[in-house]
């Protein structure tokens, strides 16, 4: 058998990001537009819970390919063209996802049919370029494969079934593939693996992880500045884009101004990178990311409808969005120091006295609390860090 090991990333130096990579990435440039109109258009119970699973699968492939590229060299011609397979089944799958629980048509199954395509195929290529290389990341690779084709046959037999039997089968197909890492990825006769079998790069993902909160946070722009274009300037809707780019803006700070920097330092020291990996930046970071999702569904609530009524389903939104992504760096800079942000846990506590009055606000009025509390998280924590080392 032919070995393929120059195929794989070099662990002498840092593997810096592809153009390949940000080429692919723009499939999930897609993909977070579709989830936000998708809840945009179906803000109810049933809808959020629909879309919440759409999202944790857009993330779970995503955060897959971002593993495969971190030991596998997206330059290599070959891995190049298993990148573009992998790129035309993401967009299916992307454009799938406002029908993907409908009862017409074959969206279901192109979905789930291009989701379990992505994972085994992508995973199976990856344990073919390590055979005769590495034979202990080799049989861990072998384990997740197990996995993911355990999980398969439930993703295409929902596709196939309609109503609470397809959301049954799919619940049962995500729910393996979650909580693969966190059982090491055992398998009858082949055993488990440890934290220390996965030999990642930590620049390498610190970076890939910091870059699709980019592409999350450009729907948010891209929302902000659509919905503005397609309404006339009144002062009520100047004043609602400008409070949509300020909470952008603030939600960039946040993340960007101390959490990345210090947490890919933090990752690069590690002794155990592997665990730092699955949690740190495959499961804490999928808050961040929804967060910044929902809260583009509520700038365009805010834009679109400055002066309407808030229901129920709306305070959630545009509290829930602030209130997920504060979650997710909470946990996300924990990792990195010995303490909770006490700006943060101020500013989930600001959220959570305001929503007893959501309701009796504008979108326009509820949309600036809301910014108005991110921003000022973002200048606690920066003036914080600029008179010392932790929050006071």
């Amino acid at each position: 058998m032919r070995k393929l090991t120059h195929m794989l990333r070099s662990r002498e130096h840092h593997a810096r990001v592809t153009n390949v990579e940000l080429f692919f990435d723009l499939v999930f440039v897609f993909a977070v537009t579709q989830l936000s109109h998708t809840l945009l258009e179906h803000r109810t119970l049933a809808g959020a819970l629909e879309v919440t699973f759409l999202l944790l699968s857009v993330w779970w492939v995503w955060m897959y390919t971002c593993w495969f590229t971190n030991f596998i060299d997206p330059d290599k011609p070959a891995v190049r063209m298993v990148m573009f397979v992998l790129m035309l089944a993401g967009l299916a799958l992307s454009a799938s996802i406002p029908l993907a629980f409908g009862h017409d048509g074959y969206d279901g199954l192109v979905f789930a049919s291009a989701y379990a395509f992505m994972q085994v195929v992508r995973t199976a290529f990856l344990v073919r370029v390590l055979h005769g290389h590495d034979a202990r990341n080799f049989l861990n690779m072998g384990r997740v494969l197990v996995w993911l084709m355990t999980s398969a046959p439930f993703w295409v037999a929902g596709g196939l079934a309609h109503d609470g039997l397809r959301a049954a089968l799919w619940i049962v197909a995500l729910g393996i593939e979650y909580a693969g890492p966190i059982a090491f990825f055992y398998v009858p006769g082949l055993g488990r693996s440890t934290t220390a079998d996965w030999k990642v790069d930590a620049a390498h993902m610190a970076e890939r992880c910091s870059l699709f909160v980019i592409i999350a946070l450009g729907e948010s722009i891209l929302v902000t500045g659509a919905t503005a274009a397609a309404l006339p300037a009144t002062a009520d809707n100047m004043a609602a884009f400008i409070a949509a780019f300020t909470g952008s803006v603030a939600m960039w700070w946040i993340y960007f101004n101390i959490g990345v920097e210090r947490g890919s330092r933090h990752f690069e020291s590690a002794e155990d990178r592997g665990r730092l990996a699955r949690s740190v930046y495959t499961y804490f970071h999928l808050p961040i990311v929804a967060g910044i999702v929902v809260c583009a569904v509520a700038d365009e609530i805010s834009i679109a409808h400055p002066d309407g009524h808030v229901g129920l389903a709306d305070a959630m939104i545009m509290l829930g969005g602030p209130a997920l992504y504060l979650f997710g760096n909470v946990f996300f800079k924990r990792s990195s120091a010995r303490y909770y942000p006490l700006s943060h846990l101020v500013g989930l506590g600001l959220l959570a006295v305001t929503a007893p009055f959501a309701m009796r606000l504008t979108p326009l009025m509820l949309g600036v609390v809301t910014s108005v509390v991110l921003i000022l998280v973002a200048v606690w924590e920066t003036r914080s860090f600029a008179s010392g080392p932790r929050e006071r």
